[in-house]
């Protein structure tokens, strides 16, 4: 314990680095399932009398397996990683902001306190969510073009700032950039129920176990990250339906709030269709978490020996310039005699 504590900590933009840099490996490794889940959760079911289809790209995908043969079979393995570049710039704009603001609201509620303790679950949750709800203010925009991105048919494919631009000339003008900010703000409770969670299925499961076995803490994290996506699903689809394109159903006209895209998914798919695409939320969900923390972690370790290493370079430096210093003082500052 001590020698953990005698570790120098990482500045905010340190830990920042660190998390972006193991969100965006993680999220590399299993973004073909973003885009599964994408297509599944914008897409609307086809009904015997509607008179065009209802999907964006006429393609109609009926489940995870089915949706990565036919973009595999329709654009080839490349589909499956369409709109990655933006995406990930996304992630890494996110979780950089998430954890640099986190390190900074932290450092300032504990600067607060007379008596150095830590913060309870309930502070520390609530600081998640200021963290989190600032960082979506500002990486917002690069969300809403991924999900274009990844919308778009096959010959209508656009870079990054193309599509951002497309955004931009909707009706909706810059403000387009911003859709779905009010869902996004509410999602920032998925982490909470993820930790509540967490922590009652493990004293339900191991009762008085304080140390969990690797696999005993990856199988309650997989059930709590379950458990929160499920809750919070409805909200997903609708941030997802608000930032894509509108269904042909909608001729062209884009959803003003999400309370809309909910009402209406309720009113031509039912109610379960809120939940749609929730097999690839949930399996990518899992696997970036426990993936994201494993990065973090190492990462966290790699910047706080290379900023040791710095520091110590840093100070051999200024060492030389001080006995550099001191050398020509010698022969330049005049003797005083007694």
């Amino acid at each position: 314990m001590a020698a953990k504590a005698s570790q120098p900590a990482l500045p905010p933009w340190g830990n920042a680095l660190a998390g972006a840099t193991g969100a965006v490996l993680a999220n590399a490794l299993v973004y073909p399932l973003d885009i599964v889940k994408t297509r599944l959760q914008v897409q609307i079911k086809r009904k015997p009398n509607d008179p065009a289809p209802l999907a964006v790209d006429g393609v109609h995908y009926t489940s995870t397996m089915d949706a990565l043969s036919k973009i595999v079979d329709d654009e080839g393995v490349m589909g499956l990683y369409s709109g990655i570049n933006g995406a990930l710039i996304g992630v890494a704009s996110t979780n950089f902001a998430y954890f640099y603001w986190y390190s900074v609201v932290r450092t300032l509620y504990l600067s607060t306190q007379t008596l150095p303790k830590p913060p309870t679950t309930a502070i520390e949750l609530s600081l998640g969510a200021v963290a989190g709800a600032v960082a979506q203010v500002f990486t917002i925009p690069v969300s809403v073009v991924t999900t274009r991105q990844q919308t778009q048919p096959k010959g209508e494919r656009k870079g990054l700032l193309d599509t951002g631009r497309e955004v931009v000339n909707s009706e909706d003008g810059w403000t387009g950039l911003w859709r779905g900010l009010k869902a996004s703000l509410v999602l920032v409770v998925n982490p909470a129920i993820t930790y509540g969670a967490y922590q009652r299925l493990k004293d339900l499961i191991y009762p008085g176990k304080t140390h969990l076995r690797p696999l005993e803490a990856f199988f309650l994290g997989a059930m709590s990250k379950s458990i929160a996506t499920i809750v919070t699903q409805p909200l997903i689809v609708a941030k997802v339906g608000l930032q894509s394109r509108p269904p042909p159903a909608r001729q062209g006209k884009p959803f003003k709030s999400f309370v809309e895209v909910i009402k209406f998914i309720i009113e031509h798919e039912g109610p379960l269709a809120l939940f749609k695409g929730i097999v690839p939320q949930i399996t990518k969900g899992v696997l970036v978490q426990g993936l994201l923390m494993m990065t973090k972690e190492r990462m966290e370790i790699l910047f706080i020996v290379l900023f040791a290493y710095l520091r110590r370079l840093k100070s051999a430096r200024l060492q030389q310039a001080a006995n550099a210093a001191a050398e020509k003082a010698k022969y330049v500052l005049p003797i005083v005699g007694k």
